[in-house]
């Protein structure tokens, strides 16, 4: 293994749109091929055409691109040595049935012509026998149809007929199975739990358990990762590549840690109710008609999305949280993969976007907060609409957030804080803002520093604390009760759109 060339695939099936545990497991072995100089491939698993849905396979690779965490090699980013990579295309070269009949005729794999119904009334004997796990295994297959309890004449005979059956791998009794996970360390399972795994399907079709194996010693890979939920079927997998003579070829497995609910009850689904996408992308399911946000639809950077997805399960060792994707290149590894579950946190989300958004320039995010401006019937100054951006961006998650946090920047208040008024109106107040609106009026230079100073030393002439009338003088301009700077606010306003607000206020609140 030491000499292999790193190669790492991203195996998805397209059955639907991309989860963000999917992206989190192309992502991890994206960071650790490139962390090692080697290839990162996309290879769609489409054995199951019956669970094949329209446009899953473009959502995939738009959903990788956006991420940027592009294949070098693979479906949709150019062919490689070991092309087609579409399992449906694989089956035609035949590979699949070529191993799998090396099996059959190694004696670890048999044929299975037991019908849906049979299956059934097997599984409906098991649990009438109190078997907790009813499966097809060393024990129940004495009793079903297939080419180790028939004779060769008899199975001759169903060949012949066309009879269906698929192809099973030939589970030992009682054997320990020991295999080494990256994160995990050693696993040992008994071969009493595994089940005879399908590996050959009537139609011809191979399934995961066979197809994956075949495509990974076809294509070289030397690491496999995948969630959590497939270490069961990883026992059969070893044995296949033992009965295969083959298990120097192995991938190094690494089973990345389930991502959990935020509170940390239950494997997190695709239907959360945290208010945050749990996809890359917009999505719309054509079989049940449910629609699902994605991030980047959402106002996500897609910067924020890989580095919190970076963090599910994985950690620097470090109190580093920001990482561009380069940096994540260089830090990761598996070693430091968490074996237990990565319990998903939407506010630490939402936070991770608040990091990238602040460390855009203002032009960036002026370009961003036009359309939405645009929207509203607004077209402002470009070096204006920097400038607000630049005041309201400290205390927004998102860009879309810069309208209801600064709307009033580009249309006077007409309505006002009532709960401020209650609190902080009076005839004093009222004084206050009369006689700084005149003080204002006149004022040489209408900066932040010149008008917080008129600000301070007339509250100090009239004998009001500052704090007095703060907040009301803000809802005087604004509307709302809080905000960014305050004298920022108004030097960016301008003297005579401040005058006008003021006097306007002066007029309209009692």
């Amino acid at each position: 293994m030491e000499n292999r060339r790193v190669r790492l695939r991203f195996a998805p099936s397209p059955t639907g749109g991309l989860h963000m545990g999917g992206v989190r497991t192309a992502l991890f072995s994206y960071l650790y091929a490139k962390k090692h100089g080697g290839d990162f491939i996309l290879r769609i698993e489409d054995t199951d055409q019956t669970r094949y849905v329209n446009g899953a396979e473009e959502y995939i690779i738009e959903a990788l691109k956006w991420c940027g965490i592009e294949p070098n090699e693979g479906v949709g980013f150019g062919d490689g040595p070991y092309a087609p990579y579409r399992q449906s295309e694989r089956k035609e070269l035949g590979i699949y049935a070529k191993y799998a009949q090396q099996l059959i005729d190694a004696g670890h794999a048999y044929y299975a012509f037991d019908t849906s119904e049979e299956l059934d009334a097997m599984r409906k004997r098991l649990e009438a026998a109190k078997v907790s796990a009813p499966q097809y295994n060393s024990v129940s297959r004495q009793n079903m149809r297939n080419s180790l309890t028939l004779s060769e004449d008899e199975v001759k005979k169903l060949m012949d007929a066309g009879t269906p059956y698929v192809i099973r791998l030939k589970v030992p009794r009682n054997e320990e199975i020991r295999f080494h996970d990256i994160i995990r360390g050693w696993v040992v399972v008994n071969s009493a739990q595994v089940d005879d795994k399908v590996l050959l399907k009537s139609d011809g079709m191979p399934t995961y358990h066979l197809a994956h194996i075949v495509d990974d010693i076809e294509m070289k890979i030397s690491h496999a990762v995948r969630g959590e939920e497939w270490l069961p079927s990883a026992p059969s997998h070893v044995l296949i590549y033992r009965y295969l003579g083959l298990e120097d070829q192995m991938p190094l497995l690494a089973h990345l840690p389930l991502i959990l609910k935020p509170d940390g009850n239950g494997k997190l689904s695709k239907r959360d109710k945290s208010g945050i996408p749990m996809f890359p992308l917009d999505w719309y399911d054509e079989r049940t008609g449910e629609k699902y946000q994605g991030y980047r639809e959402s106002g996500f950077f897609k910067e924020a999305f890989i580095n919190m997805l970076g963090m599910l399960g994985w950690n620097p060792g470090t109190t580093q949280e920001i990482f561009s994707l380069d940096e994540l290149v260089d830090a990761f590894s598996f070693e430091r993969v968490n074996k237990s579950g990565a319990k998903f946190d939407p506010e630490k989300t939402k936070w991770f976007n608040q990091q990238y958004l602040r460390k855009k320039s203002d032009a960036e995010l002026a370009e961003l907060f036009t359309p939405i401006l645009h929207e509203k019937g607004i077209h402002a100054d470009p070096k204006f609409v920097e400038s607000v951006c630049r005041l309201v961006k400290e205390k927004a998650h998102f860009v879309s957030e810069f309208w209801d946090g600064g709307s009033y920047f580009f249309i006077a208040p007409t309505s006002y804080d009532q709960e401020v008024i209650k609190k902080r109106w009076n005839p004093q107040v009222a004084e206050f803002i009369k006689a700084l609106t005149d003080i204002y009026k006149n004022v040489s230079t209408f900066t932040a520093h010149e008008t917080e100073a008129q600000f301070k030393s007339t509250a100090e002439r009239m004998g009001i604390g500052p704090g007095q009338v703060m907040q009301m003088f803000r809802v005087c301009l604004s509307g709302v009760g809080g905000g960014p700077n305050l004298f920022e606010m108004i030097e960016l306003l301008g003297r005579e759109e401040v005058v006008r607000r003021l006097e306007n206020a002066l007029a309209t609140i009692k």
